[in-house]
């Protein structure tokens, strides 16, 4: 096996959480009770994430790489607590990084969008109820994920969008195109993203895909994903 994943620990403050996050490979993070379920969890996920990477073109780099390996913990704030998310960059994510390293990360945030994109071709409208999203069926998890990358994630690099965007392929392909040009950007002049730095903007955009990605896959009930 190659070099190993670097992973950082995000702990909760106030409660029994812990998110794994492979920052290296943009989406691929998990979180549970304690630093050994979230590894734990985050590993049972590699085959999943191994789709990504294959889509980004760089599916012999994702297999061949080793076991995830803690190279920082970090505590969270109230968001960590209460959704189980990663919230804080790693120390390596403060940084601007290369050129070829920054594309390779936005290869994998499309590659995010292209399998999200694939799962809400397939998957039925409607989804299995549970806790998990609030039990939003396909469209409203579409609806939702495109609505706060737009409203969010994507002014954090200037990138204004209009909210109803994603219902036309052409306009959300162009926004996609803006969001790229503008992550280049600013990591070019090594600008920060508001509160955010340039790679955790990849970083949190590919998770949140990514994640509802695998809600409506776990979710169909068409039998087919």
């Amino acid at each position: 096996m190659g070099d190993s994943i670097r992973v950082m620990i995000e702990l909760g403050r106030k409660k029994p959480v812990a998110v794994a996050v492979g920052f290296d490979w943009p989406g691929w993070e998990r979180s549970g009770t304690s630093e050994e379920c979230a590894l734990r969890v985050l590993d049972t996920y590699r085959h999943r994430y191994a789709k990504v990477a294959e889509l980004a073109g760089i599916a012999d780099e994702f297999s061949g790489a080793g076991d995830p390996v803690v190279v920082e913990r970090i505590e969270g704030i109230g968001m960590t607590d209460f959704y189980g998310l990663s919230m804080r960059a790693a120390g390596p994510e403060e940084e601007p990084i290369s050129d070829a390293a920054c594309e390779r990360k936005i290869a994998l945030l499309r590659a995010c969008w292209t399998y999200f994109d694939d799962v809400a071709s397939r998957v039925s409208a409607e989804l299995r109820k549970g806790p998990r999203g609030g039990g939003r069926d396909r469209d409203r998890i579409v609806e939702h994920v495109n609505n706060v990358e737009t409203g969010d994630f994507a002014r954090k690099v200037g990138v204004i969008t209009p909210p109803d965007a994603w219902q036309d392929p052409d306009a959300l392909r162009a926004y996609r195109e803006a969001f790229c040009a503008a992550i280049r950007e600013y990591n070019a002049r090594g600008a920060s993203a508001r509160n955010w730095t340039v790679q955790f903007v990849i970083r949190h955009s590919a998770y949140h895909v990514l994640d509802h990605a695998w809600e409506m896959e776990d979710r169909d009930l068409s039998g087919g994903s």
